[in-house]
């Protein structure tokens, strides 16, 4: 199974003024030890019932911008940018820049956002789910036609657009991999059946699991769609070092659900040391 590393807490050694350096060999040493993935949260203060919400956090898209300078191979995204955050078309520009100056390394990871706080902390509103979800929609669909080359007007329920220029076009063709991120039944896993490229979840129990692939399917049926074309991912949500047995036997489990890539959280102060133990894991 390959495997990713996400990095969500930035409490490290050497606080603030060692940042940069500490980011850059995390992003040197996942690319050398393997890992497919990059990634990074897309939150403007920390997670609140997952760490303390005064702890230390970096923008996502300017963290993911320095660390493409410092790597050459591993695809970098965020998991998974709030859709409120962003108008569409800023988006779209944002991860295309990101994939012309990576080389066409970029990804679009996309949810519909669930953390109240920071939205009122940013002065941003904060729908209920139901438009959340549909706001989400409508900004898959506006990045991939700015990404397509069509640069007529879009006119949807949440945005108007009188054009979708957007030069320069990512380098990744067709158009940068989209990952739609959640397990909602009736919504959002029909938006990963509709346009996705690959679909990430947290690490539930195995037959939560194959529950909600039966769900995809059923959308992917309904989307004239083949299954097998959607990437299926996991984000362990606990430091799998703790009980490294467990660990293996769960990705096993996983595996045989037909999923290809577990990312993986390098928490506590080293995150170097951290990345290291987690791609030994991975190896045994």
């Amino acid at each position: 199974m390959d495997f990713g590393i996400h990095v969500c807490t930035f409490d490290w050694e050497g606080g603030p003024a060692a940042t940069g350096a500490t980011l850059a060999a995390v992003a040197r040493d996942a690319e050398a030890a393997g890992a497919r993935y990059l990634t990074l949260m897309d939150h403007f203060i920390q997670a609140e019932g997952f760490v303390d919400p005064t702890d230390p956090i970096l923008e996502g898209y300017a963290g993911l911008a320095f660390a493409a300078a410092h790597t050459e191979r591993v695809t970098l995204g965020l998991l998974v940018s709030g859709v409120l955050f962003r108008n569409p078309g800023v988006l779209a520009k944002t991860v295309a820049t990101l994939d012309v100056l990576s080389g066409g390394r970029a990804m679009l990871g996309a949810g519909g956002a669930w953390y109240a706080r920071e939205h009122a902390v940013l002065g941003l509103d904060f729908p209920p789910a139901g438009e959340r979800l549909a706001r989400l929609e409508e900004a898959i669909e506006i990045c991939l036609r700015f990404w397509s080359g069509d640069d007529g007007p879009f006119d949807g329920p949440f945005h108007r657009l009188t054009e979708t220029l957007g030069v320069p076009r990512p380098i990744a063709q067709p158009h940068p991999p989209v990952m739609v991120g959640g397990g909602g039944e009736r919504t959002t896993l029909r938006i990963v059946a509709r346009y996705a490229d690959a679909w990430n979840i947290a690490s539930f129990e195995p037959d939560v699991l194959r529950h909600k692939l039966d769900v995809l399917r059923r959308h992917c049926d309904a989307e004239e769609r083949d299954p097998s074309e959607i990437a299926r991912t996991i984000l362990w949500m606990d430091d799998p070092r703790a009980d490294p047995d467990a660990f293996r036997r769960r990705l096993d489990d996983y595996r045989d659900l037909g999923f290809e890539t577990v990312f993986l959280m390098p928490f506590g102060p080293d995150p170097r040391r951290a990345v290291a133990e987690l791609a030994a894991l991975m190896e045994g």
